[in-house]
């Protein structure tokens, strides 16, 4: 692909899958303090870590690990009834110091390559806007990327991700208690939107935080309230598309 560099990453699995087995975008962030660090990790044998793509601050994109082969991003995951999300994704990591370091909002250039790059994954592998997902929607006991500063909403406006649509008055609900009857509600739609939930109660607050992440990324708490319901509902009731 056009304005693509390559730096070649050894850790992936070298039987070839078929393009038909490629139906998922994880995005995540490096974590690490410098590019030099992360392609280091990238690519370092031991570290047992790859991605098929790498995208700096100022935008260059990196093609680390070919398409075809699986690359080790995802590690223990779970989308709907899909297990190890290797098996059936492209990993895009994005430069960013992450949670452990100075947080920081994604650069200019950096979404203009990732839109960029996935508007062409997305034509060439027939992706649906709603398999574009961050590594804490499929592993949310481990991991916080892309995190709460990602561009979600605005990448949905092109149809990389979904996002909802409510009126004002349904996003000022954050006080609200929900009943236990839409407690239930708001589990079955984060099933259906994807979610994998284990009836563990410290796993469900990781689901939730991962949810607000993307969906209500202004407050972070783990706790179910009446505007993380309406959301969740209209999610479900668009049709994930």
């Amino acid at each position: 692909m056009k304005n693509i560099k390559l730096i070649y990453s050894i850790n992936f699995d070298k039987i070839a899958r078929s393009p038909k087995d490629i139906i998922y975008i994880i995005f995540h962030y490096t974590g690490m303090t410098s590019e030099k660090k992360a392609i280091e990790r990238l690519t370092d044998k031991k570290a047992k870590v790859s991605s098929h793509y790498f995208i700096k601050k100022n935008g260059t994109i990196y093609n680390m690990v070919p398409e075809k082969f699986v690359a080790w991003h995802a590690g223990v995951s779970c989308w709907k009834n899909h297990k190890n999300l290797n098996n059936k994704s492209i990993g895009i990591e994005i430069q960013n110091s992450g949670h452990s370091g100075i947080y920081e909002r994604f650069s200019t250039k950096q979404y203009k390559s990732l839109y960029f790059l996935t508007k062409i994954l997305k034509k060439k592998y027939h992706i649906k806007s709603k398999n574009f997902l961050g590594h804490s929607d499929i592993a949310p006991d481990r991991k916080k990327d892309p995190g709460e500063k990602f561009p979600w909403k605005d990448l949905a406006r092109h149809k990389i991700g979904i996002w909802y649509k409510l009126p004002k008055k349904n996003l000022r609900l954050s006080n609200v208690v929900v009943t236990l009857k839409e407690k239930n509600s708001f589990y079955n739609n984060l099933k259906k939107i994807g979610y994998c939930l284990q009836k563990k109660p410290k796993h469900l607050k990781s689901v939730i935080r991962a949810f607000q992440r993307r969906y209500r990324p202004k407050i972070i708490n783990g706790k179910i309230d009446k505007e993380c319901f309406e959301i969740a509902k209209n999610l479900v009731k668009r049709g994930l598309n």
